[in-house]
């Protein structure tokens, strides 16, 4: 009887450990990212860049951050949620940025531009812990679909216009 069962059971083992074993392989159909590194920067570069996550640093902790966005909108307004800590407390800063047509992700644009509530320069004011938030837009329709830019960020000190913080080199394409 032992025998009988022994029998039973052994070849369903072996299909179970062979099942078991072929469902951990990875197949043709999903490709490996750290196989073909090609492909897949090809494939992050054709994806235009119409949102941003932009980060901001400065001495010490001093830190931003800008949540560059643009609704699929016929108008094309970009909003900039704008948040910064750590900065001086209860005081006015200013966020602005340079772009340019390079596209070599080397900004050297110095033609910054103070942003704002569309075409007027809004302040971004700290509360008493140096934390402070600004909801800024601008109205990108001047500029048509696709067009490309390699854009940076700085925020001032808006009495002295001394650099508070910086971001690194970004590019973004209008929708």
């Amino acid at each position: 009887m032992k025998k009988l069962i022994y029998q039973l059971l052994l070849p369903l083992g072996i299909i179970m450990i062979a099942f078991s074993v072929s469902s951990c392989k990875k197949t043709a159909l999903t490709p490996d990212p750290e196989q073909n590194n090609s492909s897949a920067n090809a494939k992050d570069r054709a994806i235009p860049n119409f949102n941003l996550e932009v980060i901001l640093r400065g001495n010490g902790k001093a830190f931003g951050l800008v949540k560059f966005r643009q609704d699929i909108d016929p108008t094309r307004i970009v909003t900039l949620d704008t948040w910064v800590r750590d900065l001086q407390p209860n005081h006015a800063y200013k966020l602005q940025r340079a772009v340019d047509t390079n596209l070599d992700g080397n900004c050297t644009s110095t033609n910054w531009l103070t942003l704002g509530k569309g075409p007027v320069p809004q302040s971004i004011v700290t509360d008493e812990t140096g934390t402070g938030r600004e909801d800024l837009w601008r109205n990108l329709s001047a500029f048509p679909s696709g067009t490309k830019f390699d854009i940076h960020f700085r925020v001032i000190d808006a009495v002295s216009s001394a650099v508070v913080l910086t971001s690194d080199c970004y590019q973004f394409t209008i929708r």
